[in-house]
């Protein structure tokens, strides 16, 4: 099979295609054959070292392919079905071996590229909106990024919920992807201080929640942004790291909640994993959840899907297809 491997932490030029022996599936496995690998900001921060790993390692935690393979006393699974999953290690690749546990079934009607594009990103959203700050009719919200990934995702399920949407995004071009998404309002850097457009655009008293997933470029205007025991719920940094905060400055500016939210720790059980991953891929098969993939990139060109991800360039999905 092949596979991007990483010998050492670093740049793109890093990622290695090489070639592997086929995995076995053992106890409570199955090998997939890979048909689409999502490219996400964390594979980024493993490749890079933000987030450390032990080199050399294999890239990817998400995709959707069919099982060629199950594993002694796998009942769960058969060769043939059509699978998707959003924590298998080593998944930009031909072929993954993964825990029956990791691994959700694709309705039909929803493409492989289209459960790789909304497994990892689709959950996220999907506890962002439901779990972390459930939204609701009465609530209005920020959404930076809105147009990536994530974001477009976010804004569809805090319409649905009946929430304001003001997103937020780098250029006009994006706006107009995030208000066909839903968005109420979108902010563009012109407009400046963000925190200062969107208290004008709710009368003074600012937004229920902010969902961050730039990091140290926003923090301190999304603070500015919310309302009183309002919650910025930061749950990445494209920009870089948040530095230490004092947390006095959330009681001056009116009892703030914050938060540092992960996927892992939304999926703590195989029934909240199904519960999520069959709403999200329940949607996408009803046409009630649009999916963006913004590019398709075989296994070859990794290293140019990562730097088109961290150009912040992109809208919607990355892939990596085999």
């Amino acid at each position: 099979m092949k596979t991007i491997r990483v010998p050492r932490v670093g740049g793109p030029e890093v990622m290695e295609l090489v070639d592997a022996p086929t995995p076995k599936p053992g106890p409570g496995e199955a090998t997939v054959r890979v048909e689409a690998a999502g490219v996400n900001f964390v594979d980024i921060y493993h490749r890079s070292g933000a987030y450390p790993r032990e080199a050399p390692f294999g890239l990817g935690e998400e995709g959707a392919g069919v099982v060629e393979s199950v594993g002694p006393g796998v009942t769960e699974l058969r060769t043939g079905d059509r699978v998707a999953w959003a924590s298998a290690a080593g998944s930009y690749a031909t072929e993954v071996v993964l825990r029956v546990d990791q691994a959700v079934r694709i309705p039909e009607h929803v493409t492989s590229q289209q459960a790789a594009a909304v497994m990892l990103q689709g959950m996220t959203a999907d506890y962002l909106a439901r779990s972390t700050f459930p939204l609701a009719a009465a609530h209005a919200c920020v959404v930076h990024a809105a147009a990536g990934g994530v974001g477009l995702l976010l804004v569809q399920m805090a319409k649905s919920a009946g929430a304001r949407v003001i997103g937020t995004t780098s250029m006009e071009s994006k706006a107009a992807l995030a208000r066909q998404a839903g968005a109420d309002e979108v902010l563009l850097p012109a407009d400046g201080p963000f925190a200062e457009s969107v208290r004008a655009l709710t009368g003074g008293r600012g937004v229920d929640v902010v969902y961050d997933s730039i990091g140290a470029a926003t923090f301190e205007q999304s603070l500015l942004a919310l309302r009183p025991r309002g919650m910025l719920v930061l749950f990445g940094q494209s920009s870089g790291r948040v530095p230490p905060v004092d947390l006095q400055v959330l009681a001056a500016r009116g009892s703030l909640f914050v938060t540092r939210p992960t996927l892992r720790n939304y999926l703590a059980t195989r029934a909240e994993l199904l519960e999520r991953a069959d709403r999200v891929l329940g949607a996408v098969a009803r046409g009630e959840l649009a999916v963006r993939v913004h590019g398709t990139y075989p296994l070859a060109r990794a290293a140019d899907a990562h730097r088109d991800l961290a150009s912040r360039a992109t809208t919607g999905k990355l892939l990596l297809v085999t």
